[in-house]
């Protein structure tokens, strides 16, 4: 009965036959090599004729699609214009940590921040949205949220819709939640407000053949599977780090938050006129994954909270397509292949790492199944941590192991990376490509391989988090350094470096020292140095034990040295 009730609300609020009645809104873009945002408020009319205040790049709400070519070296100019700090993180990109626009590079109210870089992605779809400190959720759910495609020489030898707006569409897909005020409300699941470029109930004039959809799940939490309403087929060309190695034919795309992939469709076998949905096929999404019918392992379902919401768990139209007059010049064929994607070998690993979901048992509330707090490696973020340190150019393999009662779809910054197995089977064909999220389930451990290379920062760090984005604001996030000894002054090969033990070594709070056999000189001046050079602890010691106090000291990189006489040992600490 339960699940008849909800069907019928749904059908009532979302029937095709009541909506589907405004032209789908297509973002400018921007393009060339210097691109100007400006972060700004503004008002839209979301529900009825009431006004909702909104956050925007260049506008109300949303922001232009950024054109840019790889190779190009690029700057982007973000301007501040709200009352409340922000950051933009460029979502996939591969730049240093500094141009990186997480929570460490934050844009004041009327700053302006400038990052520089040569584009290195391969084409594909990306996009940016704020990353500060618990502030993405409520910034991306005003509107600031934009779409990135990057256009490259081996993609274009192929034939493909890349016209925009003609038969190259930027679908960003998000669900919203209003108070009684008619403002975005955030932590909450009442997210039954649905939209498509920041338009409700849209349609689209697609030409007569063959189209190219970029699609963008920029929700909050849910998770869309996505489908024609006739189940026709169609093409996965590409998901987050480019195309694969060659078209899938399939009629569903589940896309978890953060998440993108490009789909052919071939609307020459639809007659003029017709008029066909795009559908999320929410029924078949299993329990645990935000937009199911449930989540947890429990019987009982209490009408309140997620399973108030009458989307979650049935099947609901998202934009209808109308079929119009083939373009000039009009793509009708789907590519056979494309280059091929060669993973990286698991026996050329570097490192193993593991990453454990769990609950936060202590605080988790009635609803803590869905919205946790949660931890990584049972730690919460904190900005003055450093949880990971990486070796520049090194291979590593992560193993994600969710132990909770809800799935988390895992993003990791500056590297795209392979799926090797989940629970220990080959990755589906949807996920054989290069990714940079990927949804982990209740209960399952999905182990993706990556490298790790060209920048290096011992003091700024990258992020990997959840991109649910209520978990991701409450702490369910890590930090971690790439480093390259080699570039900041250590020389740990002095035949008697191996006698001065470190321990423990990455440290949290502090290292001991221990001089080991051939440090025998009486006096020894002990000092730290931080990396820009700056002497910040000295001491004097005949001791063959010391320990040093780090808790208050700032994560990164520190060489240890050790003189005496004509004798200097260098060694390198890591604090996280």
């Amino acid at each position: 009965m339960k699940s008849i009730i909800r069907s019928v609300l749904a059908l009532c609020l979302f029937s095709p036959n009541v909506f589907s009645q405004n032209a789908l809104f297509i973002p400018d873009t921007l393009s060339g090599t210097t691109f100007n945002l400006n972060v700004q408020n503004g008002i839209r009319q979301f529900v009825g004729t009431n006004n909702s205040p909104t956050y925007g790049y260049n506008g109300n709400f949303l922001g232009p699609t950024l054109l840019i070519n790889k190779g190009d070296s690029i700057t982007l100019n973000v301007t501040n214009s709200i009352a409340q700090p922000t950051t933009v993180h460029w979502h996939g990109f591969h730049v240093a940590p500094m141009n990186d626009g997480g929570p460490d590079q934050i844009i004041l109210p009327g700053a302006t921040w400038s990052p520089s870089f040569k584009m290195r992605n391969e084409a594909s779809t990306f996009w940016y949205h704020p990353h500060g400190d618990a502030k993405t959720e409520v910034q991306i759910s005003k509107g600031l949220a934009g779409m990135i495609i990057v256009r490259d020489s081996a993609e274009a030898m192929y034939n493909l819709p890349r016209k925009y707006a003609v038969d190259d569409f930027p679908l960003i897909v998000q669900s919203k939640s209003f108070d009684l005020l008619y403002q975005f409300a955030v932590a909450t699941h009442s997210d039954t407000v649905l939209m498509v470029n920041g338009t409700r109930d849209p349609y689209l004039q697609v030409p007569q053949q063959v189209v190219r959809l970029r699609l963008l799940n920029g929700s909050a939490d849910r998770t869309f599977n996505f489908g024609l309403a006739d189940n026709s087929n169609f093409y996965l060309i590409g998901t987050d780090g480019g195309l694969l190695s060659a078209p899938y034919l399939t009629n569903r795309v589940r896309l978890s938050t953060g998440e993108r992939a490009e789909i052919l469709i071939d609307f020459s076998s639809y007659t003029l006129g017709t008029q066909i949905y795009l559908k999320s096929y929410a029924s078949e999404l299993t329990r645990g994954i935000i937009g199911a019918d449930s989540v947890g392992t429990s019987t009982i379902v209490i009408q309140e909270g997620y399973y108030a919401n009458p989307l979650n768990g049935i099947d609901f139209d998202l934009l209808r397509f109308d079929v119009s007059p083939a373009t000039a010049s009009p793509v009708t064929a789907i590519p056979v292949t494309f280059n091929p994607k060669i993973p990286l070998l698991e026996v050329n690993a570097d490192v193993n790492r593991s990453i454990h979901f769990s609950p936060d048992t202590a605080l988790s509330g009635p609803q803590g199944y869905v919205d946790g707090p949660f931890f990584m490696n049972n730690v919460s973020f904190n900005m003055d941590s450093i949880n990971i340190v990486v070796n520049l150019n090194d291979i590593e393999i992560w193993s994600l192991t969710n132990s909770t009662m809800v799935a988390h779809p895992f993003h990791i910054h500056d590297i795209e990376f392979f799926v090797l197995d989940i629970n220990g089977l080959p990755p589906p064909p949807e996920y054989q490509g290069l990714k940079d999220v990927i949804l982990v389930k209740p209960n399952d451990t999905v182990r993706f391989i990556t490298q790790f290379i060209t920048f290096s920062d011992p003091m700024v760090p990258y992020m990997y988090h959840c991109h649910l984005l209520h978990h991701e604001d409450d702490g369910m996030m890590g930090a971690f350094l790439v480093i390259d000894s080699t570039t900041i002054g250590i020389n740990e090969n002095n035949s008697l470096a191996d006698n001065v033990k470190l321990f423990p070594n990455p440290t949290i709070n502090s290292i001991s020292v221990e001089f080991q056999n051939g440090i025998n000189f009486s006096q020894k001046k002990i000092s730290i140095i931080n990396i820009l050079g700056e002497e910040i602890y000295s001491a004097q010691t005949s001791e063959n034990k010391i320990k040093v106090d780090m808790e208050k000291w700032v994560s990164g990189v520190y060489i240890f040295q050790i003189q005496s006489e004509n004798k200097v040992i260098n060694k390198k600490i890591i604090k996280q």
